[in-house]
């Protein structure tokens, strides 16, 4: 079983593929998983987070045979959310009380899912018939306000900036259970993205960054990011990427194929933040610490300088986002929603096949 730590390990040469198996939005439906190294749940495990549902969702993941198995909530998965279940608990389960307690304790007591909550963790894929890579990964259950739903933010960039400036500089892997503006974040109702948690992943600029909750913008894009840009914060670069499932009408997988022998490989080589900006400190901006109020959109000297490219030994560039992590100059946001239809979910259910990513991670021991 992979190995879990909160502390980060010594960074190795070596890369070998990985395979991520990512599906979100299963709202209660079960699936035949694909094989692979890392299974990763990005939320709405349920419909309304009732104890046999989330039983039946973690017994099913449970069985699953991957080496590494991540989960985060939804904004469905009610009873996850112990201040919203406790305010508004009896709307949705009058006749069926529930208690918070036990339905958490089904994901944090088990032994083979490792469930986070808004927390992050390195990993070490430890294996000897896997890929004996590692990785750092953050999962966050929260999205913007949508209703009467748990784990939700305010629609503000002070609430916001709140949550997404938790987010370490050195993720590898971020899990959202809601998008970020403008990458798959499209629905039927508008688009469900937040800009502040686009900005965060600016600063970030994970490999791979996951997320579900829009059911209808299932897919995939590579974004490349403007590191040189001296006056437009924030800035991304064009991109011609098209993801073309080639698991649409047949048994193949829905692939994403990220590694250099798939040809056309992620450029991002998972450069860490320098020394001087460890982010063990919360005070320390090393975090992605968005501004939250009283601060300048001007780039003059130290001030308001969050999100400018150019030389990152500059006053007035996002030094801190950009010393020694001048490789992470692209993402792949993956939408990987089972559900095809929006809850309710009226009329037979059409399900999406789970997107299958293959990155090259490095090799966390040398002589393996």
């Amino acid at each position: 079983m992979a190995q879990t730590t909160a502390s980060p390990s010594t960074a190795p040469q070596r890369t070998r593929r990985t395979r991520f198996v990512c599906i979100s939005d299963t709202h209660n439906c079960t699936v035949k998983l694909p094989k692979g190294d890392v299974l990763i749940h990005c939320g709405d495990l349920t419909n309304q987070g009732g104890f046999s549902e989330l039983s039946k969702q973690v017994s099913w993941l449970e069985k699953a045979d991957f080496e590494c198995k991540l989960v985060i909530a939804g904004n469905h998965d009610l009873t996850l959310d112990t201040e919203f279940f406790e305010q508004y608990g009896n709307y949705f389960h009058n006749n069926t009380p529930q208690n918070p307690a036990d339905c958490q304790s089904l994901l944090t007591r088990s032994t083979s899912l490792t469930y986070l909550q808004h927390e992050s963790r390195i990993v070490k894929l430890t294996s000897l018939s896997g890929p004996r890579t590692t990785f750092r990964v953050f999962g966050s259950p929260y999205v913007r306000d949508c209703g009467r739903w748990a784990f939700q933010y305010e629609r503000t960039d002070e609430a916001a900036g709140r949550i997404w400036r938790d987010i370490p500089l050195d993720t590898d892997i971020l899990i959202t259970h809601g998008p970020a503006r403008t990458h798959r974040d499209g629905s039927h109702g508008g688009a469900a993205g937040c800009e502040i948690l686009r900005e965060a992943m600016w600063r970030v600029r994970p490999r791979i960054a996951l997320c579900g909750h829009s059911h209808d913008a299932r897919g995939v894009e590579r974004v490349r990011w403007d590191l040189s840009n001296k006056f437009v914060r924030y800035k991304e670069l064009a991109s011609t990427y098209q993801w073309e499932d080639p698991g649409t009408g047949n048994n193949k997988n829905s692939l994403v194929d990220l590694t250099a022998r798939g040809g056309n490989p992620l450029d991002n080589d998972g450069g860490k933040a320098s020394s001087s900006t460890s982010d063990t400190n919360e005070a320390d901006d090393s975090r992605v610490a968005m501004p939250v109020s009283g601060t300048t959109t001007t780039a003059q000297p130290g001030i308001g300088v969050r999100g400018l490219s150019g030389d990152p030994a500059s006053a007035r560039s996002d030094g801190v986002a950009l010393a020694g992590r001048l490789g992470r100059k692209e993402t792949c946001v993956v939408n990987c929603a089972l559900q095809a239809s929006s809850y309710p979910h009226s009329g037979p259910r059409r399900l999406h096949k789970p997107i299958v990513v293959d990155v090259d991670l490095p090799v966390w021991e040398d002589g393996s």
